[in-house]
């Protein structure tokens, strides 16, 4: 038999979130972001969904050329531009848009031999420091970009480290617009949480990525409160269920101990298929619907679950690890981490079902 669990991935779902972007930002075009497999939640079975966008982009030409060789034709951009000349040529016969971020790359393009040359996103950096030109670096290297016959449209872009947080966007805003004033050229500044928070990032370009798949960048707001539905829904059943005595333990460890009679549900799910084993005791799961909490450690294969107040659970239980009625965010709050990292960790073992709507 297949072990229960299974990743299900809401694909109206998905284009739902596409809309909240849209109407949050309805004069600029949209770059669905689809690195890391989608976060997790499949290459091309997200970009079918988002056929709405207006481009794409990841990291990897691999997966560029995944895309391409499913039949997108539109934009996409590789994140992290090439790494050495000898991709230019693949990147310019694919039509694909690379980020340029330091000088080495000016250098690749001056001495590549392009025939009908590429476009390119010069990235500034406006105090993320982790890549892009700094402020006094930027005007030159775009003045150079401008001069080299492989190079045709630039697009200007920087990337917001506070957006989601206290210190916002004012200071790398003000850097950006110095840095480019005088410049009439498109722009791309806005991720997901200075699309839903600061509309005057917004410009020609956003690049949404954890909001289309219906997980809140906010720490004090929630999915729900921003309007976006949860794609994917990791879940399974309870396959074993243990009646405890007063003193028993949980788990490896023995980290849990009953002060009370007690039942608890063994559920197939373990770090192996991409749970969190730093979640203990109390974080939020749902059995037959109901909300209850994890206890003890959770193994490779399988984690334990609190069945105080659900009667009816039993073997054959659906248990719900996140997703609809359960945020993915709540689970990730409980284990100290961010969604980003649940969404992205659901390893391949783990069956995936598409939902249509």
């Amino acid at each position: 038999m297949t072990r229960p669990i299974r990743a299900c991935i809401d694909l109206a779902a998905l284009r739902h979130n596409l809309g909240v972007v849209r109407a949050h930002a309805p004069k600029s075009k949209t770059l669905a972001v689809v690195k890391a497999d989608a976060y997790g939640h499949g290459l091309l079975r997200a970009a079918r969904a988002l056929e709405g966008a207006d481009g794409f982009a990841l990291l990897n030409i691999e997966d560029a050329l995944r895309l391409r060789e499913s039949g997108i034709t539109k934009p996409i951009v590789l994140l992290e531009g090439f790494f050495a000349r000898d991709e230019l040529a693949l990147i310019e016969a694919q039509r694909l848009t690379p980020v340029v971020h330091h000088r080495e790359q000016v250098k690749m393009l001056s001495g590549a031999a392009l025939r009908s040359g590429v476009d390119v996103l010069l990235k500034l950096n406006t105090g993320m420091n982790r890549l892009g030109f700094p402020a006094d670096e930027f005007a030159p290297a775009l003045k150079a970009l401008v001069d080299l016959p492989a190079v045709n449209e630039i697009i200007l872009m920087t990337h917001f480290a506070g957006a989601d947080e206290r210190d916002g966007v004012a200071a790398q805003l003000e850097c950006f617009n110095r840095a480019t004033a005088g410049t009439a050229r498109a722009r791309s500044l806005a991720n997901s949480a200075a699309i839903l928070s600061y509309p005057e990032t917004h410009a020609d370009w956003v690049r949404p990525g954890i909001m289309l798949y219906g997980s809140s960048p906010f720490a004090d707001r929630t999915a729900a409160q921003l309007g976006l539905e949860p794609v994917m829904t990791l879940e399974s059943e309870i396959i074993a269920v243990q009646e405890l005595t007063a003193g028993d333990r949980v788990g490896y460890g023995g980290t849990f101990t009953a002060d009370k009679p007690m039942r608890v549900g063994t559920v197939a799910c373990g770090y192996a298929d991409g749970y969190p084993r730093h979640c203990g005791t109390g974080t939020p799961i749902l059995v037959n619907g109901r909300h209850t909490r994890t206890l003890g450690r959770v193994s490779m294969d399988m984690l334990c679950a609190d069945l105080a107040g659900i009667p009816d659970a039993a073997v054959g239980s659906r248990v719900t690890l996140w997703g609809r009625g359960l945020p993915v965010e709540e689970v990730a709050g409980a284990g100290g981490t961010i969604s980003y990292e649940l969404l992205c960790a659901v390893t391949p073992r783990v069956p995936v079902v598409e939902e249509h709507g």
